[in-house]
């Protein structure tokens, strides 16, 4: 399948998104221990969740890590349950990706393209197929992610320069 003429490129990890039923031990580690810089907080009701937004690298290299607590423990979605939350791609023309795979049996989350928590526009891949759209993350819930423009000229010069 790698031949395919897929109308966007995966240009490569935009975050990783860790879950615990406290932020503050996982702070200990990434903030405290591994010196990620705090570059800002998310609250949802909707999405169940409270989270800091770290960050390794700088620039349009920089990798986000989410560090996530449910507002409500009783309450889904249950950011906590699976410690690895989810993985971000950087995705150059999202809506064309959403569409194409959608095509292809890819099964989305409910809620469609929307503002993520860092202001780029975001939508899941669901962690499992289903009878009308086989194709999930396996286990794993991906978000796909709008690339600003600089990301996507940074990426295509980087593997210009490698080509």
């Amino acid at each position: 399948m790698s031949n395919i003429n897929r109308p966007f490129k995966v240009l490569g990890i935009q975050q990783i998104a860790i879950g615990g039923t406290d932020k503050v031990k996982l702070q200990r580690l990434w903030v405290d221990l591994f010196g990620l810089e705090l570059t800002g907080t998310y609250k949802s009701d909707r999405e169940n969740v409270d989270e800091d937004i770290c960050a390794i690298g700088s620039g349009p290299f920089k990798v986000e890590v989410d560090l996530m607590q449910p507002m409500d423990i009783e309450k889904k979605p249950a950011v906590h349950t699976t410690p690895l939350n989810h993985v971000g791609l950087w995705i150059d023309h999202l809506p064309e990706a959403v569409d194409w795979l959608g095509q292809q049996g890819v099964r989305f989350a409910p809620g469609g393209i929307r503002k993520g928590a860092a202001g780029f526009d975001i939508c899941f891949i669901h962690p499992k197929g289903n009878e009308e759209l086989p194709i999930g993350g396996e286990g794993v819930l991906i978000e796909l992610v709008q690339a600003p423009d600089e990301v996507v000229k940074a990426f295509g010069a980087l593997a210009a320069q490698y080509a």
